[in-house]
């Protein structure tokens, strides 16, 4: 759960497919998180499933409204 104040990290589509490359290339999480400078270690678990069930589309971050209701 969110903390009050809390401020979030949002990552490029570049970096997470970075991210997922170097993790298939046998890279530790902690070494990737290291070099990518990616503060949740466990974001990369959540990329790799995302990756693995979707491909690189999982990797589109899909929050916020969606491009077909802005035009309404």
């Amino acid at each position: 759960m969110a903390k009050k104040g809390q401020t979030f990290c949002s990552y490029s589509l570049d970096t997470k497919k970075k991210a997922v490359d170097m993790r298939l290339q046998g890279m530790t999480k902690k070494q990737v998180a290291e070099a990518l400078g990616i503060a949740d270690i466990g974001r990369l678990k959540v990329w790799m499933r995302k990756y693995r069930e979707q491909g690189d589309t999982g990797l589109i971050d899909q929050r916020g409204r969606s491009k077909e209701t802005l035009h309404i």
